[in-house]
């Protein structure tokens, strides 16, 4: 036990070592906060703080860390672009109609796939080879838009 008092910095400093280690597995940061806390306790036991201080502040400050700076953290990890799958990820696209498109029949040609699709405004008639956008899928069915084209 005298030895831990005369190397309370060094015991501090591994305890923040070992608890950042074991962060690496975890990716929660409650440990990373609490390495922090362990840092805090090394500080004071450096500058000659008595023990009863050193664990005083080492625990404020990984109290503190948890509940100030984690959940910042935590969101900015877990952020990110939605990842759109299945067919959703086609809403958006464009495709080429294989055929006339009415609000009864048309198929359409997406990303090398031939899919059934129909006017998103029913009374529209969309010609064969007309590009289009893909404004929504109903099932198995898209429901699409022609692109305007600009006269050249």
């Amino acid at each position: 036990m005298e030895w831990f008092r005369e190397h309370a910095w060094e015991s501090w400093l591994v305890l923040a070592v070992l608890l950042g280690v074991a962060e690496l597995f975890s990716l929660e940061f409650v440990l990373l906060m609490l390495a922090v806390g362990a840092l805090g306790g090394s500080l004071t036991a450096a500058f000659g703080g008595p023990v009863v201080l050193q664990a005083l502040l080492a625990v404020v400050t990984a109290v503190a860390m948890l509940w100030l700076v984690r959940p910042s953290m935590a969101r900015r990890l877990h952020a990110g672009p939605s990842l759109t799958l299945g067919h959703e990820a086609l809403v958006g696209q464009q495709g080429i109609a294989l055929a006339p498109i009415t609000a009864h029949d048309g198929q359409i040609r997406i990303r090398g796939e031939v899919w059934t699709a129909r006017p998103y405004d029913e009374t529209l008639v969309i010609a064969e080879g007309a590009t289009v956008d893909i404004l929504e899928i109903r099932g198995a069915t898209a429901l699409v838009h022609p692109v305007p084209e600009l006269d050249a």
